[in-house]
């Protein structure tokens, strides 16, 4: 884990990239406080399969007026915040 001032990164990103390249975690601070943590990604890791569709068939029902405008009083309740 490599700590860096968000003022060193701008200074020099691509020797920051190599390093991250080379399986070097950074993590990015600015006024000594941790602000971004940038990970190499693992490209051991098995590709995971997608999801199936229709997973949750079955599990609820989406009613007839789903797509219908709202009533004009839950607008106002948005709207007039």
């Amino acid at each position: 884990m490599i700590n860096l001032n968000i003022d060193d990164i701008q200074q020099n990103l691509s020797g920051f990239i190599k390093l991250i390249q080379e399986g070097n975690r950074l993590i990015i601070t600015q006024a000594d406080r941790p602000i971004a943590e940038i990970n190499p990604i693992s490209t051991n890791q098995p590709q995971k399969e997608p999801r199936p569709i229709g997973l949750c068939e079955g599990e609820f029902v989406v009613p007839d007026n789903f797509n219908d405008p709202l009533p004009e009083e839950i607008i106002n309740l948005f709207e007039n915040l």
